[in-house]
């Protein structure tokens, strides 16, 4: 049975937990890693959250959870571009998990909600796919990122 509904991956990346944290829930890191337009966080529940990137745009949500510095979660808007509120409809939820393993930190991330976005079955598919291969990019660049940028933490 195929999985469409969520993407789980974990790396483990040669830095301390407190930098990887940093990394992810600072706006001035997150936008330069993960977007390379910026970002913009409110870290707080249900504080605002976007990200930008020169050739695609934005993305925004919703802060879901902040737990330092085990666990952070984003709900963020399945189309580019849109301010909508995130609703299950529309929108779905990363969350990183973090662990200190004795030689730096393992990061979990679980993005889920794609079963449930309202839009066709196509772009439902292109949605996942897009983001299946998207994830492990995204994560080789904070891992590269955390050993090569200024942080506290480090």
């Amino acid at each position: 049975m195929t999985q469409t509904d969520r993407i789980e991956r974990e790396i483990h990346i040669a830095a301390p937990l407190q930098r990887v944290w940093k990394l992810i829930t600072d706006a001035e890191h997150l936008g330069r890693w993960f977007g390379n337009a910026g970002a913009d966080v409110d870290l707080k529940p249900g504080g605002a959250f976007a990200l930008h990137w020169a050739d695609a745009g934005s993305f925004h949500g919703r802060v879901e959870a902040v737990e330092p510095p085990h666990r952070v979660a984003y709900r963020w808007l399945s189309k580019r571009g849109s301010r909508d509120e995130p609703t299950l409809a529309n929108s779905t939820l990363i969350e990183f998990t973090f662990a200190d393993d004795g030689q730096g930190t393992r990061l979990a991330v679980v993005e889920s909600g794609f079963d449930g976005l309202e839009v066709s079955a196509d772009e439902r598919t292109a949605l996942f796919a897009d983001h299946t291969q998207g994830w492990p990019k995204e994560l080789g660049e904070l891992a590269d990122y955390a050993i090569g940028a200024p942080a506290e933490g480090r």
